[in-house]
């Protein structure tokens, strides 16, 4: 192995390059763990995220990338051949981006994922400093060959497309109410709806008698065959009345349409409801992701 260097990431060129080492080196049963293709296109598409986003080269050759997200999680690949010297830089340069966002005296943390059963990765964050967070992530799955029964809604409610660009402001503000966070602009929704993948036929909303959206799901296809229905999101002043369900069958639908094998969500542990709801309609868990943590200090 040569002298590896790296440095800031610098284009759409790195982008294919990030993706083509993700598939070379990722093995074959988490191939679909996140971020997928179209996940780490839609972070680089923030400025500040590109600024946050780094490669690693041994002679020429790409052996690894890491970038810290909005929510100061570490996201990474790297060459099994690789000594721990370079994940070390990795997890030094995410601390770093980090550490650049911090007033004199503040801390935080450096947050990563990786699927329970990803051992050399839940290996990696071990020796580089990482402590286990008590939260975790669930991913969920659905097998579309079963039945999916048609949606029932509260009359006068009715599932439709997002009518476009138009409606980016009016979902951005029921993910954010759902959720209780700022994190989903009008911005980021945009962003999400220019991304390479994007269906406008599957991002799918339930509006209400009046108009107003009350629940959203965005569902996506992969060519893998396992199709995606999440995020989905209820505004609370909607909240018990099914819709989330409803999102689902129709999300299962329109993904059975389109060739997909399986359904999959994810959520996080704690989220009961949506757990629930998602067991209603015949899903399953197929798999945990644990969550670990860094302090970074300023």
């Amino acid at each position: 192995m040569t002298l590896i260097t790296s440095r800031i990431y610098e284009g759409q060129q790195d982008f294919q390059t990030m993706l083509d080492l993700m598939e070379r080196v990722r093995p074959a049963n988490q191939i679909n763990s996140y971020p997928l293709k179209v996940d780490i296109e839609e972070c680089l598409a923030v400025e500040e995220i590109r600024a946050a986003t780094r490669l690693w080269f041994d002679g020429g050759q790409p052996v690894g990338w890491a970038y810290v997200d909005g929510f100061h999680n570490l996201l990474w690949e790297i060459e099994n051949s690789c000594p721990d010297a370079v994940g070390a830089e990795m997890v030094a340069w995410g601390m770093d981006c980090i550490r650049r966002t911090l007033a004199a005296g503040e801390s935080s943390t450096l947050d990563a994922s990786c699927r329970e059963d990803a051992t050399e990765r839940v290996g990696f964050l071990n020796r580089h400093g990482f402590c286990r967070a008590e939260n975790f992530s669930i991913h969920m799955k659905r097998k579309l060959s079963d039945p999916i029964p048609d949606p029932q809604l509260p009359q006068g409610f009715i599932i439709r497309p997002l009518q476009g660009i138009e409606e980016a402001e009016t979902v951005a503000r029921t993910h954010r109410a759902a959720f209780d966070s700022d994190y989903m602009t009008t911005e980021n929704r945009l962003i999400i709806m220019n991304s390479s993948e994007y269906d406008p036929s599957l991002d799918l909303v339930i509006a209400a008698p009046d108009g107003t959206i009350a629940a959203y799901c965005t569902c996506s296809t992969n060519p893998n065959g396992e199709g995606y229905t999440d995020p989905v999101a209820t505004h609370p002043d909607y909240q018990g009345r099914g819709l989330s369900k409803a999102l689902l069958l129709r999300g299962m639908q329109l993904l059975k349409e389109r060739g997909m094998e399986f359904a999959c969500l994810g959520t996080s542990g704690d989220n009961l409801a949506m757990q629930k709801s998602a067991q209603s309609v015949g899903f399953f868990l197929a798999q945990k992701t644990l969550w670990f943590e860094r302090e970074v200090k300023n």
